[in-house]
C-alpha cells in the first residue's frame, strides 16, 4: 500500500467505535488515512426509500398501506450495535419478498398484483 500510495486506494468501512478502535491499535495504521468520513444513519423515510427502490429494481410494488407500515417498522426497530442502517432495508426487503412468495405460493391462480405486491403483512416481526 505504500509502496504504490499514488496509484492505490484503500477503503476501510464499519460502525465508528470500532473503526476507531482499528485505527488505534498500531499508529502505523492510522497514519496511512488521511481522511476519515463518519455518515449518519438513515432514518426512516431515507430507509422506505430504499425499500422502495429496491421494490422497483424487482418488479415489485408497495401495496396501499405497506408505505406507512414500513416508516413504522423503520421507526420502531431498534437501533442497537446489530442495527445495519441501509443493510437493514435491504434486508427487510428481501424478507419482504420471502414472506409474500411464501403467500402467494398457495393460490392456485394468482394474478399479476398477487405476484407483484408487497403488503404489510409481508413485513417480519421487529427483532
Amino acid at each position: 500500500m505504500e509502496d504504490h500510495r499514488d496509484a492505490v486506494v484503500v477503503i476501510v468501512a464499519g460502525y465508528t467505535a470500532e473503526m476507531e478502535r482499528f485505527l488505534s491499535v498500531n499508529p502505523g495504521v492510522a497514519s496511512r488515512f488521511s481522511r476519515t468520513i463518519t455518515f449518519s444513519d438513515y432514518g426512516p423515510e431515507d430507509l422506505l426509500r430504499i425499500v422502495e427502490q429496491q421494490a422497483e429494481e424487482h418488479e415489485y410494488r408497495l401495496a396501499p398501506g405497506a408505505a406507512e407500515a414500513l416508516r413504522k417498522y423503520f421507526t420502531e426497530i431498534p437501533k442497537g450495535p446489530a442495527f445495519g442502517n441501509g443493510r437493514t432495508a435491504r434486508q427487510t426487503f428481501e424478507a419482504m419478498v420471502e414472506r409474500h412468495a411464501s403467500r402467494v405460493a398457495q393460490l392456485a391462480e394468482p394474478s399479476t398484483d398477487d405476484l407483484t405486491l408487497l403488503y404489510d403483512e409481508d413485513l417480519p416481526e421487529l427483532p
